[in-house]
């Protein structure tokens, strides 16, 4: 990874859309964009709406972007070079791709609520499978509300409740 300003992250760390864009040297609607043409781009989206891209996220956006500016190749053909396996994708990027179709509700995963390509009527889209990846990152979720729960109780006591 680069290097980061004092305070910086570590490499396994989530990364805005401003940290992103800074180190691919994009603009930020480049990658909204991208969102839209890729379906195995979907960062994680968590209050109002704002992104939070793995390190995983921006492999994959590294490598699309050396295609469509260093090699020349179109979006269509890196669409089917997605779609081919002639790209790696990690596994949990891969998901997205099982609709056939860019999901409108990005806050969901693939299938998730109904509203994709399937119906949700699929069987391989039951939304008790998890990876392990999604899982970790619901437990930290899961943690983070707890400590936040924990810290209003505790100033709710402190202000003389």
């Amino acid at each position: 990874m680069a290097r980061r300003r004092a305070g910086s992250k570590s490499a396994a760390a989530f990364r805005t859309i401003s940290e992103v864009a800074e180190e691919l040297q994009l603009p930020q609607h480049v990658l909204r964009f991208w969102e839209t043409k890729f379906d195995e781009v979907q960062p994680l989206k968590r209050g109002g709406g704002r992104r939070y891209y793995r390190p995983e996220d921006i492999d994959l956006l590294r490598r699309i972007r050396d295609l469509l500016y260093s090699d020349g190749y179109t979006i269509k053909d890196v669409q089917q070079f997605l779609e081919d396996g002639q790209i790696e994708v990690p596994r949990n990027l891969r998901r997205a791709r099982q609709g056939g179709r860019p999901q409108s509700d990005r806050g969901q995963t693939a299938q998730g609520d109904g509203e994709g390509a399937s119906g949700g009527t699929d069987a391989s889209s039951a939304p008790a499978e998890l990876d392990a990846s999604h899982r970790h990152e619901l437990e930290q979720v899961l943690a983070e509300l707890t400590a936040a729960r924990d810290e209003l109780r505790r100033a709710g006591l402190d202000a003389g409740d």
